[in-house]
């Protein structure tokens, strides 16, 4: 039996999910932060829905994995390979396909978009830690996991990576201010811990 498009979407949440749940990585706020933020953007700029949604599902879906693995600058690598398996138990147009995989692979802006779905599923990502939000979320994870210290430079090393990967001209409006401030606020924080 030939599944839906929507079928196919909410078995690639459900699969998302049930890794988060799992390896408690990403959390779950940032998997919610980038998947509202991908929709808005989808309709904004009309992009295809449905690819956008699994595209943002899909990005991350091995990154809890990678991490438990000490082996997160592989996460992109397993994402694509758990996405293509995923994907081959659909009957999907190759071209849909491949968009799919393009946001997968293309989320952390080193492999070039392919199409609109993936670059807005780029963007989305970096909402889970240069919006307030998704900011104050990762500083407080970050610090809980490598203390204060190694937590603040890895906060900042996260939102300098997401800021050079933001390419759309209406995120870069909203979040660029946010990022100086952080820069900012960062800074101090460093500075009274000397």
């Amino acid at each position: 039996m030939k599944k839906s498009l929507d079928e196919l979407i909410q078995e690639a949440k459900t699969f998302a999910l049930k890794e988060i749940k799992k390896f408690g990585f990403p959390t779950l706020l940032s998997f919610e932060i980038s998947e509202k933020k991908a929709l808005e953007l989808a309709k904004k700029l009309s992009a295809d829905k449905e690819i956008t949604l699994l595209g943002v599902y899909l990005m991350d879906l091995k990154l809890g994995e990678a991490r438990a693995q000490n082996k997160l600058n592989e996460h992109i690598k397993m994402s694509v390979k758990a996405t293509r398996e995923f994907l081959e138990k659909f009957d999907l147009e190759k071209e849909i396909k491949e968009k799919i995989i393009n946001c997968v692979e293309a989320h952390h802006g080193e492999v070039p978009f392919i199409c609109k779905e993936a670059e807005i599923c780029a963007n989305a990502d970096c909402y889970r830690f240069l919006h307030p939000k998704g900011f104050l979320a990762a500083i407080s994870g970050f610090v809980k996991i490598y203390g204060l210290e190694k937590g603040l430079k890895y906060t900042e090393m996260k939102i300098d990576e997401k800021y050079k990967i933001l390419s759309l001209d209406i995120c870069k409006k909203e979040l660029e201010k946010y990022y100086f401030q952080f820069k900012r606020i960062l800074k101090v924080a460093r500075a009274y811990e000397e």
